[in-house]
């Protein structure tokens, strides 16, 4: 367990929800995402992590189903300031947004309280200090338990800071995306902050179950993404077969052995893979119990890095959305 601020205990791994509605191709029916959820839960996981945005709150009202007679088994995280408006991405950080959408999350959950509740991009039109606060308002109130921020850089969390404890910072991080260890990864140890991964097996590509990306859905996100285009494709797949043998070395499957990297960078970092699969999600949850050798994790951070991996994480546009470090402009 991670030890939160303000003593909340955040488990060393969670499941990210949001391809059980979103981004990744087509969403499985309702109740093949419900059997998931509901497996989930009955091999023990206590953490779901879901957001606003997921799904255009299809998400919440999914895992809101699953919880049903549940809701003291888990930490439930959900994100705000960002959602979709008549189909298009909207991020607004206002407070008075916030509220809104805090209290239409509790609604579609039907819950009364979400444990850890995330600004899900910051609005840089507001104040950072403006939207913490906000939140740290609903704290008081007792609809949220604890305040996080997600792809923010340390600059913006250190002045978030300045408005109310932050519980966790959920930035993307994996072999093939390094940013945290741009500041993050450090900056988090040192406040006792939780630092929650997403995308903790590259999107897919550290798992060995991209295959073509020209054969991906015609909505799936990845089609946009440079590491998977035309470009950069070719280069990243030729990483694969070392991957897949060091993975067979270590006598386990190559997700296991991303999120076993992931886990061995400290224990406030707390991976939340997604999975449409319930043996995909036995799988990933088994990494907590891998007993990978030292050595060997650090032939897997030599060989999947920035420097070998080809491609940015976003295009220019969504790159704009993000505050997060990154390595085409440290500074």
């Amino acid at each position: 367990m991670t030890l939160l601020r303000g003593g909340l205990a955040l488990p060393r791994m969670g499941l990210g929800c949001m391809n059980l509605s979103h981004a990744y191709g087509i969403p499985p029916s309702e109740e093949d995402g419900l059997a998931v959820l509901r497996a989930a839960l009955d091999d023990g996981v206590t953490h779901l992590d879901t957001a606003t945005l997921y799904g255009g709150g299809r998400n919440e009202e999914l895992v809101g189903r699953a919880l049903q007679g549940r809701r003291d088994e888990v930490l439930l995280a959900s994100k705000g300031g960002m959602e979709m408006v008549d189909g298009v991405k909207v991020i607004d950080g206002r407070p008075a947004t916030l509220r809104v959408q805090v209290d239409a999350s509790l609604s579609r959950l039907g819950v009364d309280h979400i444990d850890l509740y995330y600004l899900h991009r910051w609005d840089k039109s507001v104040p950072i200090t403006e939207s913490v606060g906000a939140l740290a308002s609903l704290v008081d109130a007792g609809k949220i338990g604890a305040i996080g921020l997600s792809e923010v850089s340390v600059k913006t969390l250190h002045a978030a800071q300045e408005a109310a404890p932050i519980a966790a910072v959920q930035n993307e991080y994996s072999l093939w995306s390094r940013n945290p260890e741009l500041g993050m990864l450090e900056a988090t140890r040192a406040a006792g902050i939780a630092l929650v991964a997403f995308s903790p097996v590259a999107r897919g590509f550290l798992s060995d179950s991209v295959g073509d990306p020209a054969a991906l859905a015609p909505k799936d996100i990845r089609r946009a993404m440079p590491r998977f285009s035309s470009d950069n494709w070719p280069a990243n797949e030729a990483l694969l077969p070392a991957w897949r043998a060091l993975a067979a070395e270590a006598g386990c499957t190559p997700a296991q052995l991303a999120l076993a990297w992931l886990l061995s960078r400290g224990e406030h970092v707390v991976p939340i893979p997604g999975t449409t699969s319930i043996d995909h999600l036995r799988e990933d949850f088994a990494a907590l119990s891998l007993s990978v050798d030292v050595g060997l994790l650090e032939r897997a951070g030599d060989l999947i890095d920035t420097d070998t991996v080809s491609g940015p994480r976003y295009a220019p546009g969504p790159a704009s959305e993000v505050d997060a470090e990154t390595f085409e402009d440290p500074a």
